[in-house]
């Protein structure tokens, strides 16, 4: 494992408790920095930051309210004194059907967590890493945004809101020391399969050229790199993590 350098610095992980989130935790600590988890099962989250040891935080969040997120800075900024990069990765897939079947319900609840419930979070926390004068931000986007996956419409459509708000924001904040940036993995083997039909999870295996699945800790190597200081020229970027299946 490379050694990046996050000494000293403190992250928040949405979704840090299980699967991508908490591999990025537990690379953004090995790398010398502090982590405070936000998720909605705080009973997991707790569980994670004891296993992720004395760097490691839980704070209960529901990314779908405004005011959780400015509940769980507040909770947050009571432990330690900055937020030096966000790592947004709470987020949900939705059932795997056509849009005209989409249940609205669950379309709603999507949007709500895996676009809302990102800008709340960013709307929150720019201003403290503004007037700190230092931050970064990184978004867990999805090749799905950029293709619109059959069957996950809601899914595909968030995913590419959320490329699309990557880069307003980071061109917002290109002449601040704070950086935004997003990666679009293809599928990565966590929790979130349980969320999908096997015709869906052997339909995404068919389209990445290497023949497997990424694995958490090669998603989590490349955001924890967007998170140090070495990303200084880059913001509004989208970095693909696909086995070769993003094509632009």
């Amino acid at each position: 494992m490379n050694q990046l350098d996050f000494k000293g610095r403190h992250a928040v992980v949405t979704g840090g408790a299980t699967g991508l989130g908490y591999a990025i935790a537990q690379r953004l600590i090995a790398s010398g920095g502090s982590v405070t988890i936000w998720d909605r099962d705080i009973a997991t989250a707790r569980d994670a930051a004891s296993a992720l040891g004395a760097q490691a935080n839980a704070v209960e969040l529901d990314v779908s309210r405004h005011e959780s997120v400015q509940a769980a800075v507040k909770t947050t900024l009571q432990h330690n004194a900055r937020i030096d990069a966000l790592v947004n990765s709470a987020g949900i897939t939705g059932p795997n059907t056509k849009v005209w079947d989409y249940p609205v319900d669950a379309w709603r609840e999507v949007m709500e967590i895996n676009l809302n419930g990102l800008f709340y979070c960013c709307r929150e926390i720019v201003p403290l890493m503004q007037g700190a004068g230092y931050g970064r931000i990184v978004n867990i986007a999805s090749v799905a945004g950029k293709e619109g996956n059959p069957n996950a419409s809601a899914y595909s459509a968030s995913k590419a809101a959320v490329i699309a708000l990557t880069k307003s924001l980071g061109k917002e904040l290109a002449d601040t020391g704070v950086r935004v940036n997003c990666v679009t993995p293809a599928a990565v083997k966590t929790g979130m399969f349980a969320q999908m039909t096997e015709q869906h999870i052997q339909f995404m295996l068919s389209k990445i050229p290497m023949g497997r699945f990424g694995t958490p800790e090669e998603i989590a190597a490349m955001v924890c790199w967007l998170c140090t200081e070495d990303c200084s020229f880059t913001t509004g970027g989208v970095f693909d993590l696909s086995g070769g299946r993003s094509t632009y």
